[in-house]
């Protein structure tokens, strides 16, 4: 894969007259910039609003004090680039300053300086030997706020860093150690299969997360052992849940503590080994993921979680909800962008819960200017062209509400129906729901309670016994089959309240999906 610099090379090359990055790692951009200009023999110039301009690629020395204002320096960008003096221009955090009409004017004009040189060097008028000797600039906008989309999208290219490969993660592990130990010194006693669990575990995090994570495991004692890896895990599911998008999800659940679904069991422990060597040795592609659809409480969502746990992959949960965005294009990025990390980390489960309420703009005419529509095509986009071993779990309730184009062949490897359960099923849920609250399903009648919980699902269930352990507590009683009918029959199913909608799915399910049971 190529790296950052190769890819900014490339921009450079192509003569891009005015380029956009959106990060907060802004020292990584800034090297990878560095490295392409290098290259090209382009000198970099660097704005910001302390520093001013200036010849220094990290504003160690002082710029021209006439260009601390944005579009004083966007003016003076414009005189020193020429034809003859070609360059690169960076300006660090532009975006709050281009709602000053005058300044997003200065950049505008910049841009187009830019192009008309391009265009000058590349004219017939020009000598061959002028054109090869001759490069010509860009201007990069490197920005931590989403608004630079909005400001600069007509007129600049968009630049998504990738994140660190293995090799780059150990790079960095190692720098940050050794920049420690120069401070003082550090013990470094780990051994050889927790070193490579510490780089598989910082895959998806950039490479200032890394040297954060690594040094905050090294802070408390000034030594990095195999007891630091929990520690460091933790502090990468708190560093993925801050952006808010993907969830890191701890699943302690197992696919044996899901009553029923023995169909859908069956097909997971079938493929348990197709993500190792052997298997691809085989022929074997791994498998790409499945949709969940059924009746609301039918432990979908608990499928999900019992798949990570039963694959020993780790499960992310992407909340759709939070990637809608005000600022123009910025929505599509963060999705990207959390696609992008679940493919470094991988192999791993991702996971969409009710997926239909994401994007059900995307199966009708909406009001969103074609957002969601863009954003479900991302998706499929993603799905259908994925390299990477990340199994796809989405779960639905509504098949009304879910876009077509989710449904059709490829997209998943299997479509599961997720029924009620049945009488057996609902024997073993009672029976999980008991022993996880330290009861002896053997002192219950479970065949009854089973019998007469017909319709119920497995939510409603756990709930019946949770309502009879309360009634139980309080009226200082041994929780007893009695208690758990009484709490049966003073709550109604799902299935009474939503006959019609459970009975449309059942139908529309049938010859379309797999039984999940």
């Amino acid at each position: 894969m190529p790296s950052d610099a190769d890819r900014i090379h490339d921009f450079l090359t192509s003569r891009h007259p005015c380029i956009r990055i959106c990060t907060h790692d802004e020292y990584g951009s800034l090297m990878a910039v560095r490295d392409a200009a290098a290259r090209v023999g382009l000198p970099v110039h660097v704005w910001s609003a302390i520093a001013g301009l200036t010849n220094d690629l990290f504003l160690n020395a002082s710029g021209d004090s006439s260009t601390h204002n944005a579009g004083g320096a966007l003016f003076v960008a414009r005189r020193k680039l020429a034809p003859t003096q070609p360059g690169v221009m960076v300006f660090l955090d532009l975006a709050d300053h281009l709602s000053d009409p005058r300044t997003l004017r200065a950049l505008r004009e910049l841009v187009h300086h830019t192009q008309r040189m391009a265009h000058e060097i590349s004219s017939p008028m020009v000598a061959d030997n002028a054109r090869v000797a001759t490069t010509t600039s860009s201007i990069i906008l490197i920005d931590h706020n989403p608004a630079i989309h909005t400001f600069a999208a007509p007129i600049s290219t968009l630049f998504e860093p990738t994140l660190p490969d293995a090799a780059q993660i150990e790079s960095t592990i190692r720098s940050t150690l050794s920049r420690l130990n120069r401070a003082s010194q550090i013990d470094v006693n780990v051994k050889r299969s927790t070193w490579t669990a510490m780089i598989n575990n910082l895959h998806g995090l950039s490479l200032p997360q890394i040297d954060r994570i690594v040094s905050d495991a090294v802070f408390d004692d000034r030594a990095l052992k195999d007891d630091d890896l929990p520690d460091m895990i933790d502090a990468k599911r708190k560093l993925i849940a801050s952006d808010g998008v993907l969830e890191h999800v701890s699943s302690p659940t197992s696919l044996a503590d899901i009553g029923g679904l023995d169909r859908l069991k069956s097909w997971l422990n079938a493929r348990s080994a197709s993500f190792t060597p052997e298997a691809r040795d085989f022929g074997l592609t791994p498998p790409r993921g499945v949709l969940l659809l059924g009746v609301q409480g039918s432990g979908k969502s608990l499928c999900a979680k019992a798949i990570s746990t039963a694959w020993s992959r780790p499960l992310l949960r992407l909340d759709p909800g939070t990637l809608y965005d005000r600022y123009v294009g910025e929505s599509e990025r963060r999705l990207r962008q959390a696609l992008q990390q679940a493919e470094a980390m991988a192999p791993i489960v991702l996971w969409v819960d009710e997926i239909e309420k994401a994007f059900a703009s995307a199966a009708s005419r909406s009001s969103d200017g074609g957002l969601s529509q863009r954003m479900f095509g991302t998706l499929l986009t993603w799905m259908q062209e994925r390299r990477a071993p990340v199994f796809f779990v989405a779960t639905a309730n509504d098949i009304e509400a879910l876009p077509p184009e989710l449904l059709r062949k490829g997209r998943f490897d299997e479509i599961f129906f997720v029924d009620l359960p049945g009488l057996e099923a609902r024997h073993k849920i009672f029976s999980i729901h008991l022993a996880a609250r330290k009861r002896d399903p053997k002192t219950f009648d479970l065949a009854r309670l089973a019998a007469i919980s017909d319709g119920y699902n497995g939510a409603e269930i756990e709930q019946a016994i949770i309502a009879a352990l309360t009634t139980a507590f309080a009226s200082k009683r041994t929780l007893d089959t009695a208690l758990i009918e009484e709490a049966l029959t003073t709550s109604p199913a799902l299935s009474i309240t939503m006959s019609e909608k459970i009975a449309a799915l059942r139908t529309w399910a049938k010859g379309r999906t797999v039984p999940a049971e």
